[in-house]
């Protein structure tokens, strides 16, 4: 059997993690349903060092000053001595374990500085290294110049490079001028009954994610004030979950909304039990966003049966117009995505069940772990156990 070493810097610290966590939710599932395949050990931050067994999962935690890491920002000087510290308790959790454990195999989620540590590591102990990216590795640290440099080389002396999204695939190949294949990010929820989607309005419609800009959690607002009252009598209810530095915006124009007898419900972050409870509720997933590869909520949506209305960025186009999910707005704006909710209030959700279902079987964590250990076989198989470049 498999050893492999997983190092993150997103891990819930609960199985009930709230939805402001939902990367670190998907990474506890992969690493579970990889358990059932190989011996698993996580090396993530905490709040304080830990040790935690389950079957053929051990997760390793090594203490940090503060959680989220994403709040932490290098831009920001008196976040200087957390990230520097953070750095140095990661890179040592990775090494320490590395050692302890005969490990066949790292992987790094995600490139930096996960997959800095697995480099590192992977050069000492010779042992091969794979890579999973996420946006922000690529399409944020990878516009500056000397972190680009350290991402192309950590990128490149990977044995396999994986991206959750195509369009992240490609942009990800170009910089470690390597291979990258799509591996979608899926976390598993407990779908216990069968989804019964509505055959006439008024419809049930759903938000749930970061209130920040490039969620465009601001767009969905500004367009549901703009439908008339000819369009809301074809809304039985839109629930507004999640949560983030918008607020302040946000809050005041669903308040508005709500004194003008729209039906429109608020709620904060959801853990996975309400984020189930929401998607099996839905006719239709809002997902308005101004810059996106492929959402967690978006795979939710998938495992739960549940149409979308989609702004057109990222990979979302070529999913929807690939397979009959959804209602695609002509644009991220306002009045773009106002004319996408009016356009499915007249669309029964129920005619897009053929489509959900083929989309549903590639959006599984087990599908996406089977997808990761055949490739894991087949380099192997190539290049045994030795690190080195392709």
């Amino acid at each position: 059997m498999h050893h492999i070493l997983i190092c993150t810097t997103s891990y819930p610290e609960s199985s009930h993690a709230s939805g402001s966590e939902a990367a670190g939710s998907f990474v506890a599932d992969f690493a579970s349903a990889l358990s059932e395949h190989a011996r698993v050990t996580v090396v993530a931050p905490g709040t304080e060092t830990s040790h935690e067994k389950k079957g053929n999962l051990w997760v390793k935690r090594f203490a940090v000053p503060s959680l989220p890491l994403s709040l932490l920002k290098p831009t920001t000087p008196s976040n200087w001595p957390a990230i520097l510290k953070t750095l140095r308790a990661g890179q040592k959790a990775v090494r320490e374990a590395a050692e302890e454990e005969n490990i066949d195999h790292i992987f790094a989620l995600w490139a930096l500085p996960s997959g800095y540590w697995a480099r590192r590591v992977a050069r000492e102990k010779n042992i091969p290294y794979s890579i999973w990216t996420l946006g922000s590795d690529i399409w944020t640290l990878g516009k500056i110049p000397i972190i680009k440099s350290i991402l192309g080389k950590v990128l490149h002396e990977s044995s396999k490079c994986y991206a959750d999204g195509y369009i992240l695939a490609d942009d990800t190949s170009r910089i470690g001028n390597c291979p990258c294949d799509f591996l979608p990010s899926t976390r598993t929820l407990p779908v216990k009954e069968k989804k019964v989607l509505s055959e006439q309005p008024p419809y049930k419609l759903a938000f749930l994610g970061r209130w920040h800009p490039n969620k465009g959690a601001d767009i969905l607002v500004d367009a549901l004030g703009l439908l008339e009252d000819s369009h809301w009598e074809k809304i039985k209810e839109v629930r507004y979950c999640g949560g983030g530095p918008l607020e302040a915006e946000i809050v005041p124009k669903i308040e508005a909304l709500q004194q003008k007898g729209r039906a429109l419900t608020l709620k904060g972050y959801l853990d996975q039990d309400e984020a189930l409870e929401l998607f099996m509720w839905a006719d239709y997933l809002m997902i308005p966003s101004r810059i996106e590869s492929i959402p967690v909520v978006f795979s939710d949506a998938m495992q739960t049966m549940t149409p979308v209305i989609c702004s057109p960025v990222g990979d979302l186009p070529r999913l929807l117009k690939g397979c009959n999910i959804g209602v695609l707005s002509d644009n991220s704006s306002v009045t773009g995505f106002a004319k996408a909710i009016c356009k499915a209030s007249n669309i029964q959700p129920s005619s897009f069940i053929t489509g959900l279902h083929k989309t549903q079987q590639q959006f599984s964590c087990k599908n996406s772990v089977k997808f990761f250990l055949r490739n894991l076989l087949v380099s192997q198989n190539k290049n045994p156990i030795i690190y080195g470049k392709r």
